[in-house]
């Protein structure tokens, strides 16, 4: 059982100390408290920290935690410099990087952003797909590539990451198309339903689709990424996490709730709401703490520390953090079926 936590790049997050540099040092305090994993966050609706300048700067500043993106959006880099870029961080990191990816989505997060990528809307599912194969036959030496949306031919040699075949990468999203997609293709799920069950039968449809596409369950790391605040007072901690909401994505909490997962209360009410996923098989729960100054931040980080060892217990041995249970089958030219 592995337990992360998001690093808040938002300038919303570190404006009120000033420097961003202070980010490093939050993330080793993490690291200290015993958070297994470091992930940032990725876009370009707000101000904030770039997510993989961020990994570069925390891996030599760290020496355990896995260093992970949720989600990289690759639709807002050039395909071959993203390879590059992701291969460097793994290598500063020791091979310690996880890739979670996605697509964006409708709205001010989507279609504005690709339009601003100079990439197209349509087919976004089929390029971000293609791209992840592009990056996987690029770390293991492909002098050229064919698919149906992006081609390269002569392609120079590129930096290599620390593991064969390059880190692991994960998919964000809950349509039926990305479980599918993540039980055939990917390494790792990483979405955030608001409700438990709907985390249950989406883990169900993924391995349903790892088993027809001959893998094993232990292929697909099942992750969560969750928003939380640990308050005593109740009350308190809801105006908290609900300006929090507004000033993250302008919508009050009782709206972000119903997209995406939440948990607010006594340390035992937050315990009680995580441990819900982790009963619906939940194993890398990545936590975004609802808090908007420095001071908070390290306050609900001692907070949820608190809590890991409870929910380690709660489940059996996980993966190592980092490491791939299987190669991963996503296809590599066009030729195959996506």
């Amino acid at each position: 059982m592995d337990i992360g936590v998001l690093i808040p790049t938002g300038a919303a997050q570190w404006g009120a100390a000033g420097d961003p540099r202070e980010l490093v040092a939050f993330g080793r305090r993490a690291e200290r408290s015993g958070f297994s994993s470091l992930f940032v966050n990725d876009t370009l609706v707000s101000p904030r920290i770039e997510a993989l300048t961020m990994l570069a700067a925390l891996a030599p500043a760290t020496e355990t935690a896995v260093l992970g993106t949720g989600a990289l959006l690759p639709f807002l880099r050039r395909p071959l410099q993203a390879a590059q870029a992701l291969a460097s961080v793994d290598l500063l990191a020791g091979g310690r990087l996880v890739v979670a990816v996605g697509a964006g989505f409708p709205g001010r997060f989507g279609q504005p952003l690709y339009a601003l990528s100079e990439v197209p809307w349509e087919r976004r599912f089929a390029r971000l797909d293609e791209t992840v194969a592009l990056w996987r036959a690029l770390w293991t030496g492909a002098g050229s590539f064919h698919g149906e949306i992006l081609r390269f031919a002569d392609l120079p040699p590129m930096t290599r990451p620390f593991h064969a075949g390059g880190p692991p990468i994960w998919l964000g999203g809950a349509t039926p198309a990305a479980l599918a997609r993540a039980g055939r293709w990917y390494d790792g799920w990483l979405p955030y339903p608001p409700d438990p069950a709907d985390y249950a039968s989406g883990l169900g449809e993924i391995r349903d689709a790892a088993a027809d596409a001959g893998r094993a369950a232990a292929d697909v790391t099942p992750a969560l990424f969750v928003s939380a605040r640990v308050d005593e007072d109740t009350e308190r901690g809801r105006q908290a996490l609900d300006a929090y909401a507004r000033a993250t994505y302008g919508m009050p909490l009782a709206d972000l709730e119903k997209i995406q997962a939440v948990v607010t209360g006594s340390a035992d009410q937050v315990l009680a709401g995580l441990l819900r996923y982790v009963a619906a098989g939940a194993r890398h729960v990545v936590v975004r703490l609802g808090a908007l100054d420095p001071r908070s931040q390290n306050e609900q980080l001692d907070r949820l520390a608190a809590l890991i060892p409870a929910l380690r217990a709660s489940a059996g041995p996980a993966l190592t953090p980092g490491t791939r249970a299987g190669q991963p089958s996503v296809p590599t030219s066009a030729s195959q079926t996506w």
